[in-house]
């Protein structure tokens, strides 16, 4: 049998047992208070659930559909597609982005007393997978306010409310059991938080609740063939998109204009720094603000306005939260010395994004072959940089092509040190000795990354 669906009841077990162990206490008062102190805590569970339950509806999309000359409403599930919740008196409500999907721009809003209403989307942000939609009505709704997400504890207990599978406002209760989970491929801002609560289909877009009755994550996903595996959305990157949605209609992101990577264990090892200890920069933009402020290639990005960084999802949310127009205090570290650096943040555009290339561990030998860089071959190949020696051949298994180094490829740097001609890369290779690892910086067609090659011995 599996008791994972059980572990809040063995969890309120373990802790009477805990608290009433003294064997002067008779075995029927320790039951009679044990019970008292369940049926405490049941009632504040129910209660609880009494309280926030009126704010979470379900959410049918309507699409328009063409008829004739004109178009016709139609919703195409009558038991509805997802859920939402209540978030200020004159109904506006938030939701997942892919519960709405991306051509309604109404839904039918099903509420707590059984009534419909429709509401408008006002706003969406496919980065974090949040709508916004508001009621078309007059009267004041009943509410769920945000909580502090960034206070969560691991094991702290929650409540998760939805309509999965049609089932109207369906109460779980479980735990928090992991904060911060990112790649999960699921958005482009990715800080979720993990709960054992049971989340369905049909439980997207609504609310993960605190003990206290706050919104502290707003329920998006679960791991298929997974039991107690779900993820939610932090309170404090929902309120923040929601505010910028209803006020304007869209989120306004910050843009450093650098293309980074994680640190890997050799990479870590070429740049001096504990592996995962900051970020490193592959990349920097021409006239973008890390540019202008003087944040090179090859720094590593350690903290963001004092908070720390350590993967480039985190770093890209940090960014992110700046105001354009505002300044950013970015510290990096450059060849062991700490700089600190106030770099203006722009509007992110859409067409921006940061690079990204992890890197798998290999210890073949090295094969390539380089040539100069020509004006056409830089044509031919994309390559806005003209700095660098052009990879011309990759050898089937060799350790480059292992690398994933392509034909094409621009190698500018060899062990930070910058190459022009073959010549310049040839002497820079001869002075590795075997055994030893090169450090290559690639640029391809408009990206840069950094690699490790490690030579046989």
């Amino acid at each position: 049998m599996n008791l994972g669906i059980f572990s809040p009841i063995f969890t309120l077990c373990c802790l009477l047992l805990c608290i009433y162990p003294s064997p002067a206490v008779s075995q029927t008062a320790k039951e009679l208070r044990g019970l008292e102190l369940l049926g405490d805590i049941e009632q504040a569970i129910t209660s609880l659930a009494e309280r926030v339950t009126p704010t979470v509806v379900n959410i049918t999309p309507i699409r328009e559909i063409a008829q004739g000359q004109g178009f016709q409403r139609r919703a195409p599930f009558s038991q509805g597609s997802g859920s939402g919740v209540i978030v200020r008196e004159d109904g506006i409500i938030v939701t997942n982005n892919h519960v709405v999907g991306e051509d309604a721009r109404e839904a039918d809003i099903r509420l707590s007393d059984k009534s419909n209403m429709i509401a408008r989307v006002i706003g969406r942000d496919k980065e974090t997978d949040i709508a916004v939609l508001k009621i078309e009505s007059d009267r004041k709704f009943p509410v769920a306010h945000f909580g502090d997400s960034n206070a969560l504890k691991v094991g702290q207990w929650v409540l998760a409310v939805g309509n999965p599978m049609g089932l109207d406002r369906t109460v779980t209760l479980g735990v928090i059991s992991g904060i911060g989970r990112e790649r999960l491929n699921l958005s482009r801002y990715e800080n979720f938080i993990q709960t054992d609560a049971a989340i369905n289909p049909g439980n997207s877009g609504g609310p993960l609740f605190n003990l206290r009755g706050e919104v502290i994550g707003i329920n998006t996903a679960i791991i298929h063939m997974a039991q107690g595996i779900g993820f939610s959305i932090p309170a404090d990157m929902v309120s923040r998109v929601v505010d910028q949605l209803v006020s304007q209609g869209r989120v306004v992101r910050g843009w450093l204009g650098v293309g980074i990577q994680s640190l890997t264990k050799e990479l870590a090892e070429q740049f001096g720094i504990k592996e995962g200890h900051g970020v490193l920069v592959n990349e920097v933009y021409e006239h973008d603000p890390a540019h202008v402020a003087g944040i090179k290639p090859g720094d590593i990005i350690v903290s963001v306005d004092n908070s720390s960084v350590d993967s480039p999802n985190q770093l890209s949310r940090l960014v992110a939260r700046v105001g354009p127009g505002e300044n950013a205090k970015i510290l990096v570290l450059r060849d062991g010395k700490e700089l600190t650096y106030l770099v203006p943040i722009v509007e992110r555009q859409e067409k921006s994004t940061l690079a990204s290339l992890p890197l798998e561990k290999s210890e073949v030998t090295l094969g390539l072959d380089v040539q100069g860089l020509t004006a056409a071959l830089a044509e031919q190949f994309e390559l806005e940089e003209t700095v660098g020696v052009l990879v011309t051949k990759v050898e089937p298994g060799g350790l480059a092509n292992s690398e994933g180094i392509q034909e094409g490829d621009l190698i500018n740097e060899v062990n930070r040190k910058t190459v022009r001609t073959v010549t310049q890369f040839s002497e820079e290779v001869a002075k590795v000795k075997p055994g030893q690892t090169i450090l290559l910086r690639i640029i391809r067609k408009t990206r840069a990354f950094f690699i490790v090659i490690k030579t046989l011995p």
